[in-house]
This record gives structure tokens, C-alpha cells and sequence, in this order.
């Protein structure tokens, strides 16, 4: 399997492209702010036709890329319904301007081809397999992606803006909520095991034993404890 990340943007959202191999279809994971020169550098360096992008939730970090994206190769775009409307008010979803400068920069709105997720949806893109976990806490229409263990990897895990190397997603924006973004962690992460790659949406790779063993917030949850205060990763 191949899979290749950069962070893009003034938040350096990592952005993926996920694919069976070098010279086959892809799937675009989170393309945001800046993304869409990276995607196509990606692309043709490993030669990747890509069938569709999925998003972990709405926020312009993380969507800000995908009518450009979408159009140039006339694909579609799968957001959770709870996060659609991101798409083309981002401000709303941030309680606040993000910026002239950054705006000017921006293509608001949807791309023609929208396709809404759910919760234990099993996706099946570019032959690849992906299981959708409703993740709420970050935003209300938060998601993650599992891809399955092989043979030869372990089980890899999109997390979005869920579980970071050593912290979590920020919940003091429109549609955070703390005490969900704990019980996310308990029921959509907890569960993995250990050998899981981690893949977030800011920051390095780890994995879910990592996590359990090093992350405060994690461990609380692991407890049965909660934690008081959220951290402000992500945007």
C-alpha cells in the first residue's frame, strides 16, 4: 500500500493520498488550506489517478482545497451531514473571520458531487477499505477512517482532529463539546490495538499503543477519569 502525507496551509493540515500502490487509483484524505498544489505534485509522482476525497470533518483547514481538487479530476467529495454546511461557511463554523488575507485565498463552497457519511459505513475506494466511525467532539460531524491489518502493514488509522500525538482536538469552537470528545476517544479508539498507526490531522505519526501508554488524555479516558481541560491543537 502507499500512502503519501504533507502538511499544507497556514495550519499545516497533513493531507493524504492513500492508493494500493504506486500507479493506480487514490483517495485524497483532508485536502485544506494550499492543498491542491500538493495533491497534484503527488499525484504525478506516483503516477495516482484519483476516484474521490474524504473528509474528517469541516473545517476549512481541512476543506479549503476540495473544490479545486474535485473539479480538476471530477471526483466526489464524502463529508459526514453534521459538517456540510463547513463547506461553504466556514466562518460560521469558527465563530469568528479567519481573514481577509486567507479568505482571498479560498474557494467557498461545494464541489457538484457531495456524498454524506455515516456512521459504520464501509467504504470501498480505489480497492481499498475504509470503515467510517462517527467521531464527535472536535466538531459535530467529526469522523476517522480504519483501513484493516494485511498481511504485510498493521492497521492504519485516520484520526482527523480526534487523538494527536500526545493530545487531542480543541473542543472550544462552534460545535466542540469536551465531554464527547471523550467518549470519541473511548469508543472509537480504545478499542484499537495497540500496533494501529495513527495518522491525524496535525503533527507526526504514532500509534494507538503509544497513545494508551504516553498520552494524558488517553490514559484518563482509559481510567475511567476526565480530563478538565481541553487542548488547542488544530484550528
Amino acid at each position: 500500500m502507499l500512502i503519501a502525507g504533507f502538511p499544507a496551509g497556514a495550519w499545516g493540515t497533513n493531507c493524504y493520498l492513500v492508493a494500493p500502490a504506486a500507479g493506480e487509483e487514490c483517495v485524497i484524505i483532508d485536502p485544506g488550506h494550499q492543498a491542491a498544489e500538493g495533491v497534484e505534485e503527488a499525484l504525478a509522482k506516483h503516477r495516482l489517478k484519483p476516484v474521490a476525497v474524504v473528509l474528517t470533518h469541516g473545517h476549512i483547514d481541512h476543506v479549503a482545497s476540495v473544490v479545486p481538487v474535485c473539479g480538476a479530476h471530477d471526483v466526489p467529495a464524502w463529508i459526514h451531514p453534521a459538517d456540510r454546511y463547513m463547506m461553504s461557511d466556514p466562518e460560521k463554523a469558527l465563530g469568528r473571520s479567519i481573514g481577509r488575507p486567507l479568505m482571498g485565498e479560498l474557494t467557498v463552497g461545494e464541489p457538484d458531487d457531495v456524498k454524506e457519511l455515516a456512521d459504520g459505513v464501509e467504504l470501498r475506494l480505489a480497492g481499498l477499505d475504509f470503515s467510517v466511525a462517527h467521531a464527535p467532539g472536535h466538531t459535530k460531524g467529526s469522523v476517522t477512517f480504519r483501513m484493516p491489518e494485511t498481511d504485510d502493514i498493521p492497521s492504519v488509522f485516520f484520526s482527523g482532529d480526534l487523538l494527536f500525538a500526545g493530545s487531542i482536538g480543541r473542543t472550544d469552537l462552534p460545535g466542540g463539546d469536551h465531554a464527547e470528545m471523550l467518549e470519541s476517544l473511548a469508543r472509537v479508539c480504545l478499542p484499537l490495538d495497540d500496533s494501529t498507526v495513527v495518522l491525524s490531522g496535525h503533527g507526526p505519526q504514532t500509534t494507538i499503543g503509544r497513545e494508551r501508554a504516553t498520552n494524558p488524555y488517553v490514559r484518563d479516558v482509559a481510567a475511567g477519569l476526565g480530563s478538565a481541560a481541553a487542548p488547542r491543537r488544530g484550528m
